[in-house]
């Protein structure tokens, strides 16, 4: 048995704690148990002094019922726990020493006063809770009644404000909204929009998945798409529109209406359209460009099976001296009347005209049998060239040389399709032009090869690929070597020796001819002192060598020089050296032309003329040119490989050495291939021969070798 608290504030604290222990598990309260049993700590004592009062208030017990409201204790249960606390223990821990009857008696009036006040304000507190709710319902409904009106305000502004055309339709097509965008987009009336519907909107340029995709929409299979759509306007005119078609849905999740948002892309469409023919036509001829003619043509090459193609490539024949004597303007009109002539010749289905640049066009067919229409189709083109073109009041003349390549689809790419109709055009231009040529594979191999050729040659020279034959010169009197003509030739990584027919062309053409035969000329002088300096003073006198000169060697300005200096670096004599110009390139030379020579053979350089009764030169002029050698074309000699010799030619060479020698001039005979050639031309008074009968072009040690057999023979 547990002591008695002794002094009445423990007695009332002992109280308080037994109240909060017995109401706080039913209390709404955030606060812990101590901290709710020091809130009714001054309840407690509040009602102890009511208790022990010498007049009883029962205002006290309505106070403290008020205040267990205040403390959240409202639950019904937290007042039974609390009047059964008071009941038990209030007289017991707070009555004192006072009669028990009348404590208790009054405890029971505290009772009845706290449960009143309890109630009252319960009740009161409710009703202020209600009509808090009541008004704040009332705000919120107004509220969001204005959210409503301010969210539909701008739902309308943005809809008929938009720049974009915006649509909505039931599920059946039938439109119920539209914008003003919209309107002005299609140029109509609201009432005649609407009474429109969806599936009317039809149009041949239709993508095929466009119809799928709205069904799959209205359907609900799918949420929304997106693609590019044309509209028929009622005047007749096309809208090209962006469309995204989006599916509304209720509030249970079911499809409702469907919203169209069109932005109109018309002007921009046409902007690409007039891009795209600006990007693929010519500006001057309005013909389809190089871009586009090459999208044909892979097209027409990745055709199916059974199928061909035909093409002929044109080029005109001087137009550059068009251009140049009468300005590019007039060539500008001239290449227009051209191109609509062009234009008129290609009409059938699968052909085409295109300009590829400068005065370079392309005429494409295509179908099962080409074989034949590429043919009329060149025909009708040379044709369509025949009449003059009038520019500037000038009637002028207009050929072309056309390269016609034809065969299936699929076995060529459009690169090497061109490549042949470029190469078969210039093969037309070298027959003389104003005709047409059937693409040859060898020509075009061999074309290409020459190509080839070309590109290699400057690298050829750096990396040593060139060297020198020698042929000897041989004197006609007595049979010895005199001398020798270098010869050139490239050691091909992939072709293997050429000879210079087949890259001296290409040298001149690129301009390689000059660094080559100043390197042909180092050479050779140099294998020309070797020769001396290893014959010593033969009888026979000393080796000497001859040199080609090219026609581009000829005008370029550093040929002196350039001689004098390889002949001072290697200590030749200029005697030792013989250089050989073909007669065609002196052909009408005027005295600029000649200086160099004049100068070289005022050195003490010998001057040959080469392929000499080839050039149909008028022989007056022999004595103006600085020669002192004529090499006689083997074309003169070639009669007198066999016995007896043709009298005519018998009588030409003995009248050109004839001529010759009355001129002071050696002559050197080409191509001696036999005996009975060797003892007629001797007889003839010739002087030095050359050919295969002596000895075949060679290495310079066989050369020197043939010359000691001589010497010692």
């Amino acid at each position: 048995m547990t002591a008695e608290p002794d002094g009445p504030e423990d007695r009332l604290r002992r109280f308080a704690t037994i109240w909060s222990r017995a109401v706080f598990p039913v209390t709404s309260t955030s606060s812990t148990r101590p901290e709710f049993e020091a809130q009714l700590l001054p309840l407690a004592r509040r009602l102890s002094e009511a208790l022990l009062a010498r007049t009883f208030d029962s205002d006290a017990g309505r106070a403290v019922g008020a205040a267990l409201v205040d403390a959240h204790c409202t639950d019904p249960e937290a007042l039974s726990r609390t009047l059964d606390c008071v009941d038990a223990y209030l007289v017991l821990y707070c009555g004192g020493d006072g009669d028990r009857e009348d404590l208790r008696a009054r405890c029971a009036r505290l009772q009845h006063a706290m449960a009143a006040g309890f109630a009252r304000t319960l009740r009161e507190r409710t009703l202020a809770e209600q009509e808090a709710i009541a008004q704040a319902a009332l705000q919120a409904q107004g509220v969001v009644a204005q959210a409503l009106h301010a969210s539909e305000a701008r739902f309308r502004a943005v809809f008929e404000g938009a720049a974009i055309g915006i649509g909505m339709a039931d599920l059946e097509g039938n439109i119920l909204q539209v914008n003003g965008a919209l309107l002005r987009m299609f140029g109509v009336s609201e009432p005649t929009l609407r009474s429109r519907n969806v599936r009317e909107w039809t149009h041949p340029d239709d993508a095929p998945q466009t119809w799928r995709l709205y069904d799959e929409l209205v359907q609900g299979e799918r949420e929304h798409y997106h693609l590019e759509k044309a509209f028929y306007r009622p005047d007749g005119t096309v809208l090209w529109t962006n469309l995204t078609v989006s599916l509304l849905r209720d509030a249970d999740g079911d499809p409702q209406y469907q919203l169209a948002l069109m932005e109109d892309t018309t002007e921009r469409r046409l902007l690409n359209l007039r891009l795209r023919y600006e990007a693929t036509h010519d500006a001057l001829t309005g013909l389809p460009n190089r871009t586009f003619f090459f999208e044909r043509l892979e097209k027409a090459l990745g055709a199916g099976e059974g199928q061909r193609f035909g093409l002929c490539y044109l080029d005109l024949d001087g137009f550059k001296t068009i251009n140049d004597s009468l300005g590019h303007a007039a060539g500008d009109r001239l290449l227009v009347e051209v191109a609509d002539r062009l234009q008129s010749c290609a009409t059938a289905p699968g052909e085409m005209v295109a300009r590829l640049g400068g005065d370079e066009f392309v005429a494409l067919t295509t179908g099962p049998d080409t074989q034949h229409e590429v043919d009329e189709l060149a025909g009708r083109i040379m044709n369509a060239l025949l009449a003059p073109i009038s520019v500037d009041g000038r009637e002028l003349t207009v050929r072309g040389s056309i390269g016609i390549v034809e065969g299936p689809a699929g076995e060529r790419s459009p690169a090497e399709v061109l490549r042949s109709a470029d190469i078969t055009m210039y093969r037309a231009k070298s027959a003389g032009g104003n005709r047409f040529e059937l693409a040859d594979a060898e020509a075009d191999a061999r074309a290409i090869t020459r190509h080839g050729l070309t590109t290699a040659l400057p690298t050829a020279l750096e990396r040593g690929e060139f060297f020198i034959e020698y042929q000897p010169l041989v004197h006609l009197g007595d049979g010895s070597v005199r001398g020798a003509e270098a010869l050139v030739r490239w050691l091909h990584p992939q072709h293997g020796v050429l000879g210079p027919d087949r890259f001296i062309p290409l040298a001149e053409h690129t301009g390689l001819i000059v660094p080559l035969g100043r390197w042909v000329l180092e050479q050779s002088v140099r294998q020309a002192r070797e020769w001396r300096e290893m014959q010593g003073g033969e009888a026979a006198g000393p080796l000497r060598i001859n040199v080609n000169l090219s026609p581009c060697q000829l005008t370029h300005p550093g040929l002196v020089q350039d001689t004098v200096d390889i002949l001072e670096r290697t200590g030749v004599a200029p005697d030792a050296l013989c250089l050989e110009v073909t007669e065609s390139a002196l052909i009408g030379a005027d005295d600029d032309l000649l200086k160099p020579l004049r100068r070289l053979a005022e050195m003490g350089v010998d001057i040959a003329l080469d392929d000499f009764g080839t050039g149909y030169s008028n022989l007056a002029n022999l004595r103006r040119l600085p020669v002192s050698i004529l090499k006689l074309d083997r074309s003169f000699t070639q009669s007198m490989q066999q016995f007896p010799a043709d009298p005519v030619d018998l009588k030409i060479v003995e009248g050109i050495v004839s001529l010759a020698h009355s001129l002071d001039l050696a002559v050197t005979v080409e191509g001696v291939e036999t005996g009975a050639q060797a003892e007629q031309l001797r007889i003839l008074g010739c002087d030095t021969a050359q050919g295969w009968y002596y000895a075949r072009p060679g290495p310079p040690e066989r050369l020197h070798q043939l010359a000691l057999v001589d010497a010692t023979g």
